[in-house]
């Protein structure tokens, strides 16, 4: 048995809504790899619990299955907001969330997430960003600000394959990015990090 079939199986199992949205997510979009999936998704919705956040805000929706784990921490007055740049994705999302018991408190916006976030007159608890690598410090920079003291960002494929440690194509953009933005979180006073060797990466920070 391989060592996450043995943390899964001495965990908590998908609720049934998101076991099928894993499933269809399989079966219809073009690369499945992108969703956060049983083992992260447990430990979003774990970390969700104990921050117990009013106000999450996730950039980068995808199929909604992060959204959702996260959303299981929610209080029950609060709110998640998640972008989505995909325009085309937007039925497929609306129809996951809808099959979930957090339709009420999940907020979809679609659009350019630097433009949506600078608009947001709203302070989160929690963030999570899963979005276009290369705009990782774009986005935490636009997020800080909305982002309350002791409050909570998640980041994820921070380690990106263990390409962060490799020699790559000075053309590979993305490694790049990732590499630009692990170092200037690091060098960043006002937050405590931590990334954490989770699928392809997970750093966790707190704003001090």
């Amino acid at each position: 048995m391989e060592q996450e079939e043995y943390i899964l199986a001495h965990g908590d199992a998908e609720p049934d809504y998101l076991a099928k949205i894993n499933r269809k997510t399989h079966l219809k979009m073009i690369n499945p790899r992108m969703l956060s999936g049983h083992l992260q998704g447990r430990v979003l919705s774990m970390l969700s619990k104990m921050i117990q956040p009013e106000r999450i805000l996730e950039v980068g929706t995808y199929t909604a299955y992060s959204a959702l784990c996260l959303a299981e921490g929610l209080s029950a007055k609060g709110k998640l907001h998640t972008i989505e740049c995909d325009d085309e994705l937007e039925d497929f999302i609306r129809e996951n969330i809808q099959s979930s018991p957090y339709q009420e408190q999940i907020v979809l916006h679609i659009g350019d997430a630097k433009k949506l976030i600078h608009e947001m007159d709203v302070m989160f608890d929690l963030v999570f960003l899963d979005a276009d690598k290369r705009e990782y410090q774009v986005y935490y920079d636009a997020v800080f600000p909305k982002l309350k003291k002791g409050g909570f960002m998640l980041v994820d494929n921070t380690l990106w394959d263990g390409k962060v440690l490799q020699e790559v194509d000075e053309k590979d953009n993305q490694t790049e990015a990732i590499r630009k933005f692990n170092d200037y979180v690091a060098a960043d006073s006002r937050v405590e990090k931590l990334i954490l060797p989770l699928r392809d990466g997970l750093t966790l920070i707190r704003k001090k």
